[in-house]
Parts: C-alpha cells; sequence; structure tokens
C-alpha cells in the first residue's frame, strides 16, 4: 500500500440490506408491472376470460349441450332444468338490479376509456379492452335469456338459440381479442419495449 492511499472501507451491513431490499421491491414491481400489453399476465387473463364466456353458455356449460343434442332423455331434462335455473337467476338480477349495473358499469368504463386514451395509463386501456366487450356480451345474455324464458320452444329451438349466442360470444371475442393484441403491438413498439 502506497503513502497517501486509504483502504476501502467496508460496507456497513445496513447498506446491503437496502440493497437486496431494492432489489426485491424492483423485482416485485415488475411482476405486476402496470404496463399491461408487455405483460404475460394480462395476455393470460385475456385467454382465460374468452375461452370462459364461450364455454359458459348463460351458465350452462356447452359440452352439456353437445351431450344433450346427441343423446336426449335425461340428459336434455337436465339441459332444461339447468338454463331454466340461470335464465331465471339471470333475469331476476336484470330486473331489480339492472339499472344500477348499467349505470355503474357504464361509469367505469368511462372512466376506463378518458383515464387509458387522454391520460396515456395503460392499465385503464386494458381493462376497457376488457371490460367493453363483455358487457356487450352481457347484454346478450340477458335478451337470450328473456327469449327462452318467455317463449315456449321445442328442444331443437332451443339448442339452435344456445348455438346461436355461443356463435355471437365467440365474434365479439375474436373482434375483441383481435383489436386488443393489435393495440398492444402497437403500444409495445411505440413504448420500445421490442427495442425500438
Amino acid at each position: 500500500m502506497t503513502a497517501g492511499t486509504r483502504p476501502a472501507a467496508p460496507q456497513r451491513p445496513s447498506q446491503q440490506g437496502k440493497i437486496s431490499a431494492l432489489d426485491w421491491y424492483s423485482n416485485v414491481f415488475e411482476l405486476i408491472d402496470l404496463r399491461s400489453f408487455s405483460n404475460l399476465w394480462f395476455w393470460i387473463a385475456l385467454a382465460v376470460v374468452w375461452s370462459s364466456a364461450s364455454h359458459w353458455v348463460l351458465g350452462v356449460p356447452y359440452d352439456m349441450v353437445g351431450r344433450a343434442r346427441r343423446k336426449g332423455g335425461q340428459a336434455a331434462e337436465d339441459l332444461l332444468d339447468l338454463l331454466r335455473i340461470n335464465t331465471t337467476r339471470l333475469l331476476y338480477i336484470a330486473d331489480e338490479a339492472g339499472l344500477w349495473i348499467i349505470t355503474v358499469g357504464t361509469f367505469f368504463l368511462t372512466g376506463f376509456m378518458i383515464l387509458g386514451w387522454v391520460y396515456g395509463v395503460e392499465i385503464a386501456q386494458a381493462l376497457f379492452l376488457l371490460g367493453f366487450p363483455m358487457s356487450l356480451v352481457s347484454l346478450i345474455s340477458v335478451q337470450t335469456a328473456r327469449a327462452l324464458h318467455t317463449e315456449d320452444h321445442d328442444l331443437d329451438a332451443v339448442f339452435k338459440r344456445l348455438s346461436r349466442h355461443r356463435l355471437s360470444v365467440q365474434a365479439i371475442g375474436m373482434v375483441s381479442i383481435f383489436i386488443t393484441a393489435m393495440w398492444g403491438m402497437y403500444q409495445n413498439l411505440s413504448v420500445g419495449v421490442l427495442g425500438g
């Protein structure tokens, strides 16, 4: 050691603890990143939401509809019973609290739209792109439930109406996923996540 130079001071334990705590916080915040379109969890949630909406037709799993159509008998009776229970419940909620649900839903969707596209909050854009199409699915579900509940249908007419409802939900889902994917790629490229 030459004259005039000092040995490096050892790091105090409290400084080492702060550094590791900062690394831990940065790792956690990286995991729950609010930049939704670059986050894997958002795309998993999008896939789960639309696959569930397509599979559950008015609260009835669609494989049950196919089984009732193929086998008839007890499977068809079970389907009609479950459909009657779910449509009655859905219509009760729509009649009793429908106005409040529409008011609160519109409030949140408008807030997400303003926060997302006026103020540039990405998580609000993601929530709007999830919530708005699902609100359309909810309206179609109430309309289908009312049609099934008020009219006397034979089994073939019920199958056709449920198939038409599922096809409508799938069409809304495909358009929604396409628009969300395009907007998400645009956001990722414009922010520069991919090196742009």
